[in-house]
């Protein structure tokens, strides 16, 4: 799941070599930290958070073969 949000991410911003992920897993979940240069933040999350909602949506679906929730947070 962090490379899929890593690629995605590094496709959508002008400093790719800033973008990280860090992977946290509790339980039965597993929580995707998103963070790139504060200048590439709007790209990242888009007008409305369109762009966040639909990376979180393709993140869900990929998840959906494992029994794990996955949630993702675009921080910094």
């Amino acid at each position: 799941m962090r490379e899929l949000v890593e690629v995605i991410a590094q496709s959508l911003v002008d400093h790719p070599e800033e973008v990280t992920v860090t992977e946290t897993e509790k339980d039965n979940e597993i929580v995707l930290e998103l963070n790139v240069a504060p200048d590439d933040m709007g790209k990242v999350i888009g007008k409305q958070g369109r762009i966040a909602k639909a990376i979180r949506a393709v993140v869900k679906a990929a998840a959906s073969k494992t029994d794990k929730k996955v949630i993702v947070e675009i921080g910094r």
